[in-house]
């Protein structure tokens, strides 16, 4: 990792000539789910239109990658920043599939029933259900990990598995902290339940991001030079860390608070906080900009 006089990069300017493809996060570098970044956009066109290389958009977004589109045309995000998007929702309906699941019990809010769509999938009650999916809480705007904890401990008892659809523990919308479903896997855990975490940073999303790259490139990059740009230490920075690939960390994103003012994040509590974690990270910037 570079010392903390290098790390803090002005740009992605400064370091895209290195790589032929970029995996970047979205909630938290691309939007906080009410508002795109300013820079964002312009930053990753410049990357396609001067490198020639795609740009992949990987999100722990629990829904399959078409609504995600249709999410981000809402927000004013251009098509032409991007090349394609993988989600863990993507990596879920695969399992899923795979697994031949056909009785499931849904944990998480009406906007992810596009998950099953195509798959048979009945959601049913837990006491008809193969498996627990969860996407998220079913509120949570108003609810907690721990309005949960009872219903969870009964399926934990009976011997239900938790396949998580969304293994970000949080996420910040509009300024404000919401809880996702990793915070309820990390309570099933706790309850002694069984639990399959899809989406970073786990291998498999990263697995079918780099074959989406392979297909828009005619061939997969040596890891060296995928670059993956994320704001979360525990999902996008170790991910990438433990997929072999070179990390842009955004500082002002979930863990802003961390380092200092936020358009002036201070190198060396962002290297200190990084080697903490047992992570790494070639550059780091406030927010995507080219």
């Amino acid at each position: 990792m570079p010392s903390s006089s290098a790390l803090i990069i002005p740009g992605l300017s400064s370091l895209a000539g290195r790589y032929d493809a970029i995996l970047c996060d979205v909630w938290g570098v691309i939007h906080n789910g009410v508002s795109v970044f300013d820079g964002a956009a312009e930053a990753l066109q410049r990357f396609r239109s001067e490198t020639g290389g795609p740009v992949v958009l990987i999100t722990n977004a629990p829904r399959p990658s078409p609504p995600i589109v249709e999410q981000l045309d809402r927000l004013g995000f251009p098509r032409d920043a991007y090349d394609a998007i993988v989600t863990s929702g993507d990596v879920t309906a695969e399992m899923m599939h795979a697994e031949r699941l056909s009785r499931i019990y849904h944990i998480g809010p009406d906007r992810d029933h596009s998950l099953f769509d195509g798959l048979g999938i009945a959601r049913v009650g837990p006491e008809d259900a193969q498996t627990i999916v969860c996407t998220g809480l079913f509120d949570d705007v108003e609810e907690t990990p721990e309005d949960y904890r009872d219903a969870l401990g009964a399926m934990a008892a009976r011997g239900m598995r938790m396949i998580c659809a969304n293994p970000d523990l949080v996420v910040e919308r509009g300024g404000t902290l919401i809880y996702c479903a990793g915070a309820l896997a990390e309570l099933y855990d706790e309850l002694g339940g069984e639990t399959l975490r899809l989406g970073k940073p786990f291998a498999p999303i990263y697995g079918v991001a780099k074959q989406r790259i392979g297909d828009l490139k005619g061939g997969v990059p040596v890891d060296e030079r995928i670059l993956a740009i994320g704001d979360g230490m525990f999902t996008d920075i170790r991910g990438a860390n433990d997929a072999g690939l070179p990390t842009l960390f955004i500082t002002g994103g979930i863990h802003s608070a961390d380092f200092g003012p936020l358009d002036r994040p201070d190198p060396q509590m962002v290297v200190d906080r990084l080697a903490a974690e047992g992570l790494e990270a070639v550059a780091a910037i406030d927010k995507l900009r080219w």
